[in-house]
């Protein structure tokens, strides 16, 4: 079992060991770098090319239909077909568009999307890049994704790309503040950002998502997540039936694929670092370590798309109304019990924690209840 669960660690040494017979030292020190960079590079779209066939295919299941199965055995081809359209499809550019940042737009929003490969503990040894700031790097980068949706859709010149630009900057704005505070009490607890750190806090089945913060960090982290990736029920940068296809409209052929491929290695990594920060990322029983990973990181995906083919598309108001009004100020709840967990002794640190939790949560549903309209009362003109 230690062969399997070391077998890319080992597959690794085996390469270096190799280039030490035929190259000096510091050929072998480019090659290290070169084998994480080149893994990534071509697991990143490979993992984006298949996830858009397993969403493709759990949508026609969700939807009575069969989804894609004619290209290849079971439609497995599916994404090899779709790649070469895209390559082939013609590349439409309107007049008065900004040509220089229309093109960098699609380009540069893949770069974050590749980076945050780095810092995810695929499996035990399996890391590219050990940084004692891992999940900051993270976050940081994950931001960045809303400028280069804002400038390709200022670049577009037109309403519906800037109205889905405009949509998505108020989005991730909003939704990041919380998303960032969901894992404040992770920190407070492991007491690093390394992301290594923290899957090592986590041993066995000790997940910090089976305590009373770890619930409701896990949950605001995960739905924040999937607002910051703009899937359903938080696409409103897109919105097809409202604003045609937002920030991508005026976008076609290769250049639009690169947006679709940057969302779908956004879905991968966030799920992952959800799966890392609560969820004890590759910590298992039997298995390979990167199996577990695998394994927590696919659920994860799954419930997206569940999310994709059950809910309908929140209004911008309730869409930033639950962000500010609930999220927030949930988050910073969350903190406070997590402070007084970790200064408790168990079993009392459970209860405490549970207890604020839940009067906080009931109190921001009865602060955020929508009032009911009244019944109507109508007066006819024939009547006493």
């Amino acid at each position: 079992m230690k062969i399997l669960d070391q077998l890319f660690v080992s597959f690794h040494d085996l390469i270096l060991n190799g280039a030490r017979h035929i190259f000096p030292e510091w050929i072998v020190v480019i090659v290290s770098i070169l084998i994480p960079i080149v893994g990534i590079a071509i697991f990143g779209p490979v993992t984006m090319m298949y996830l858009t066939l397993i969403e493709r295919k759990l949508l026609a299941r969700i939807q009575n239909r069969y989804g894609p199965n004619r290209v290849g055995k079971f439609g497995l081809l599916q994404p090899l077909a779709d790649g070469v359209k895209m390559l082939t499809k013609e590349d439409i550019v309107p007049d008065t568009a900004d040509r220089a940042a229309h093109l960098m737009a699609p380009i540069l929003i893949v770069i974050p999307a590749l980076l945050v490969f780095s810092v995810l503990p695929f499996g035990r040894n399996m890391i590219a890049v050990d940084l004692n700031i891992g999940l900051l790097f993270f976050l940081a980068l994950s931001a960045t994704t809303t400028i280069f949706i804002f400038t390709a859709a200022w670049s577009s010149r037109s309403k519906f790309s800037l109205l889905g630009g405009m949509r998505s900057v108020a989005q991730m704005i909003s939704y990041e503040i919380p998303f960032v505070l969901s894992v404040v009490p992770v920190l407070l607890i492991v007491g690093s950002f390394s992301t290594v750190k923290i899957v090592e806090a986590q041993p066995g089945f000790h997940w910090f998502l089976f305590t009373p913060w770890g619930i409701v960090g896990f949950l605001i982290f995960f739905l924040c997540g999937v607002a910051e990736v703009n899937r359903t029920p938080f696409d409103l940068s897109e919105a097809e039936s409202e604003i045609v296809a937002g920030f991508h409209t005026e976008y076609s052929g290769m250049k639009f694929a690169l947006f679709y491929m940057a969302e779908f290695m956004n879905v991968f990594t966030v799920s992952g670092i959800v799966a890392t920060v609560y969820m004890g990322g590759w910590q298992g029983p039997i298995l390979p370590s990167w199996v577990w990973f695998i394994v927590k990181t696919y659920v994860l995906i799954l419930v997206m798309m569940w999310f994709r083919g059950t809910f309908p598309r929140l209004r911008i108001d309730q869409l930033m109304g639950f962000a500010w009004k609930f999220l927030l100020p949930l988050s910073l709840i969350n903190i406070v019990a997590a402070g007084i967990w970790s200064y408790l002794r168990a079993p009392m640190n459970h209860a405490a924690a549970a207890v604020i939790l839940i009067i906080g949560f009931m109190l921001l549903l009865a602060a955020n209840k929508t009032a009911l309209p009244k019944k109507r009362v109508y007066k006819y003109a024939y009547a006493d």
